[in-house]
């Protein structure tokens, strides 16, 4: 199985995360950056596991992150 990893204190805000995978993602009200759904957190890295049918698209979503900050691994 596959992880996404989001590194959120970097976020931008730009919201193209949650534009590409709104199952996924959301934008928070309060700071304007992107929530990774139904992750854990540790630290400032939220962590999510990611089943075998969204991971392709989970994969282009994170190369159209314009900082980089969420990986599949």
């Amino acid at each position: 199985m596959s992880k996404v990893i989001q590194y959120r204190n970097k976020c931008i805000g730009c919201g193209i995360c949650a534009e590409l995978q709104p199952e996924l993602w959301r934008m928070s009200m309060k700071d304007g950056k992107a929530t990774l759904l139904k992750s854990t957190q540790k630290k400032d890295v939220f962590i999510f596991v990611l089943s075998h049918n969204n991971n392709q698209q989970t994969l282009e979503v994170a190369k159209a992150c314009p900082v980089n900050i969420i990986k599949v691994v």
